[in-house]
């Protein structure tokens, strides 16, 4: 049974050395850093570097623009925040007052940064 061999990008930087020192044409293989190794196994084999795979995470949606307030919008929803937060704790949901408290810290640190 034939061992499949792994991926150069995943061997270590001595596993490659040893892999170049079975190749022709390397030389000063002591001396390599791993990407350097691994640019000369593949020349010397005749592979083509393989393009990067674009990540893709579950359930992320995609970024959304940053939009830039002034200081004056940043107080204001502030203000908003406020009386939602105290319509939140007239009806005593107290995780919601605390999400609309840090949110309103945020803001706070926003403003400051702002002026």
């Amino acid at each position: 049974m034939e061992k499949k061999e792994k991926p150069l990008e995943k061997m270590t930087a001595k596993e490659l050395r040893e892999v170049a020192l079975g190749l022709p044409g390397i030389h000063g293989v002591h001396a390599m850093k791993k990407e350097e190794l691994v640019a000369a196994i593949r020349t010397a084999k005749g592979i083509t570097e393989p393009e990067p795979k674009p990540k893709k995470e579950k359930g992320v949606a995609p970024k959304k623009e940053k939009v830039i307030l002034t200081a004056s919008q940043l107080k204001q929803k502030v203000k908003e925040l406020r009386v939602k937060r105290e319509e939140i704790l007239q009806q005593e949901n107290w995780k919601m007052a605390e999400i609309l408290r840090k949110r309103i810290s945020r803001l706070k640190k926003m403003t400051r940064r702002a002026a």
